[in-house]
């Protein structure tokens, strides 16, 4: 317990103290102790500056409502997206477990558009054909869904979730 005090003091110190000089010391009982006074024993610990980020104010970077129109009125121009491969709660055997979905909307994309695969909440391709090879997809039961994304990446039409499940040999078989 005291050596995890007097850790986490040391980091609090390293964290608030980056233009001073810092001691380090370990005692006869291997207990670390940190300071801003030189310690009887004790080494001189180099501290990197500190790399602060400056946010912009939450007002600045909310979505205005032209934007919102504008994804809007792009999302509208289709009448839907969903996938053809693999069909909901469908199960198969991909011995290295590459995937390859199947996509279509109606109408066909426009210019500036792509579709974008996520699988379990993870993006994981985009693409202006109707495929997308996802490689090494990990055995088990998985959600995937096909969204419409424009040149900026904001989703502007998004299908139906889909189940499948993935059957890969394993080391015991």
């Amino acid at each position: 317990m005291k050596t995890s005090l007097a850790l986490a003091t040391g980091l609090l110190v390293l964290a608030t103290t980056a233009q001073a000089e810092v001691y380090r010391h370990v005692d006869q009982y291997g207990n670390v102790t940190y300071s801003d006074e030189p310690i009887d024993g004790g080494e001189t610990v180099k501290v990197k500056p500190v790399t602060t980020i400056t946010l912009p104010k939450p007002e600045a970077v909310q979505e205005t409502d032209a934007l919102r129109q504008q994804v809007a009125e792009q999302g509208a121009a289709y009448d839907s997206v969903s996938f053809t491969y693999p069909q909901n709660d469908q199960a198969f055997h991909s011995g290295n477990g590459n995937v390859t979905f199947e996509v279509q909307s109606s109408p066909g994309l426009q210019n500036d558009h792509k579709y974008e695969v996520t699988l379990d909440g993870q993006p994981v391709g985009q693409t202006r054909s109707n495929q997308l090879t996802v490689e090494n997809i990990y055995r088990g039961t998985h959600e995937a869904r096909v969204h419409i994304v424009d040149n900026n990446g904001v989703q502007v039409k998004t299908g139906s979730p889909i189940s499948f499940t993935v059957h890969r040999p394993s080391v015991q078989n």
